[in-house]
């Protein structure tokens, strides 16, 4: 999985988040040559296209999904501190392109946030879902083994972190709880993974977030750093994590492993490689 998906076509122009906090926007406001490459040095938690990330091997696929404020367009945007350049629609076009030439892959998508979506909103979002992948979309009654997908031409499942979406469509599954350490040292991450592994994994989807997480702190004192140095320095540890992991049932077993910048260091490949294990 690439934790914050659609962080590689964030808008340097683009108004800040309104859910970000008052002191972010006010210090954007006043200074924004100085604020505004900061606040993309620690945005930015992917390089790859959506499609690049599906050729590397990424199969989940975090969207954090929002409404402009003042936009009175129906048109949504990814998020993360600030919008991206592309929509919304665009990016399920994409994947829909992608999976009608790739037959036999199965791709979840979590849509979770929804910053300033509103009733009507959220029915267009699911309307455009079910436009466009159609019968691809495999419902939530549905035990999905590879072998029922394929023969049922299911190639989607999506997760939606909304409750009252849910209990109307049938296409729509629960929100994939998410494992989020909120650390900045890969020590603390790890220890926080294996404190989740300890207490036992859920029944169904959940991912393991491999994604450190930076704070006004860390970042004051490390004034010029970015979210992808930190990346790429945990990246030997938790290579070895990984790799010590096992996919299953098994009360201590992962399932789906995110993280960012996932075109670096094997990731991908040592996480697949994890199903030679079963």
């Amino acid at each position: 999985g690439s934790h914050d998906t659609m962080t590689y076509c964030l808008d340097k122009s683009s108004a800040v988040s309104v859910n970000e906090s008052k002191l972010v926007k006010f210090l954007n406001k006043c200074l924004p040559c100085i604020v505004r490459p900061i606040i993309m040095k620690w945005s930015v938690t992917q390089v790859l296209t959506v499609t690049e990330q599906l050729e590397a091997g990424v199969r989940y696929l975090d969207f954090r999904i929002a409404h402009k404020a003042n936009d009175p367009s129906m048109d949504l945007y990814f998020v993360h501190m600030v919008y991206t350049t592309v929509t919304v629609q665009d990016i399920l076009w994409e994947i829909l392109r992608w999976l009608e030439t790739h037959p036999q892959e199965v791709v979840i998508i979590a849509c979770r946030n929804f910053d300033g979506l509103t009733k009507r909103l959220h029915n267009h979002l699911v309307a455009c879902i079910k436009e466009i992948f159609q019968c691809k979309l495999c419902p939530r009654n549905v035990v999905p083994t590879l072998r029922t997908m394929w023969h049922l031409g299911h190639q989607v499942i999506v997760s939606y972190e909304e409750g009252t979406e849910l209990g109307k469509h049938c296409e729509l599954w629960p929100p994939i709880p998410y494992w989020w350490g909120n650390k900045t040292s890969t020590r603390a991450l790890i220890r926080y993974l294996e404190h989740m592994k300890r207490m036992g994994r859920p029944g169904e989807f959940f991912v393991a977030g491999i994604n450190l997480t930076e704070n006004l702190r860390y970042i004051l004192v490390h004034p010029f750093g970015s979210l992808k140095k930190l990346t790429l320095q945990s990246l030997p540890c938790l290579k070895i994590w990984i790799k010590q992991q096992y996919p299953g049932p098994k009360k201590k077993c992962v399932n789906i492993i995110a993280g960012d910048f996932i075109g670096n260091n094997d990731f991908v490949k040592d996480v697949i490689e994890l199903n030679t294990k079963i």
